[in-house]
């Protein structure tokens, strides 16, 4: 997958309005102004490259200069980015790899993460603050029926699987084959040392 100048610009107008629009997070902009971050990710062809100033980000496919800081991931990897507490985990599984300047994507990550991601806010100047909240809640509860839902199937597949399919088998079967593996290890240790005994004499 290759990005358009039509993508980037969509992307960098979004992070513009999520990151720059809020005042109480100019402090955070700030740690950041004059660095910039490549995003290398497995699924497009291009890095992109983050340019931070104390006014605007801009998103660039070229970049002429050494980046501050690279990181390689997947496009799956990037919303748990928001949670800065996720991190170090993330680099420790090599789910993130990162290169150059870490505190880049920490700063980053600490801004992604004070930044309200709230629908109702960027709804309201067209639809008006009631239809905004509406659509906003709206929102949230289809996703929460669809997670409640989704873990529902699960469930209900994984004791289909265990218990009327008897496709995989149940945690105390699991328990008991463990068992009976360990007691056969035992009796032919056991066996083994004797036929040692009896080829010694």
């Amino acid at each position: 997958m290759t990005l358009t100048p039509l993508l980037t610009a969509g992307l960098e107008t979004a992070l513009n309005k999520i990151l720059y629009r809020d005042r109480s997070l100019k402090v955070a902009r700030q740690r950041l102004a004059g660095k910039s971050l490549c995003v290398e990710l497995t699924e497009i062809r291009q890095p992109l490259t983050f340019v931070f100033s104390e006014k605007q980000l801009d998103v660039l496919t070229e970049w002429g200069d050494v980046h501050d800081c690279t990181v390689k991931t997947r496009l799956s990897t990037l919303p748990k980015l928001r949670d800065r507490q996720q991190l170090t985990s993330l680099i420790r599984s090599g789910e993130l790899d990162v290169t150059g300047d870490i505190q880049v994507v920490q700063q980053f990550s600490a801004l992604l993460d004070l930044a309200e991601l709230d629908p109702a806010e960027y709804l309201a100047p067209w639809t008006g603050d009631v239809i905004a909240h509406g659509i906003s809640q709206l929102g949230r509860r289809g996703v929460q029926f669809v997670r409640g839902d989704v873990h529902r199937k699960q469930d209900y597949l994984g004791q289909a699987l265990t218990e009327e399919w008897r496709v995989a088998p149940g945690a105390l079967e699991m328990a008991w084959f463990a068992e009976e593996v360990d007691a056969v290890e035992r009796a032919l240790s056991t066996l083994d040392a004797r036929l040692n005994a009896l080829e010694a004499k």
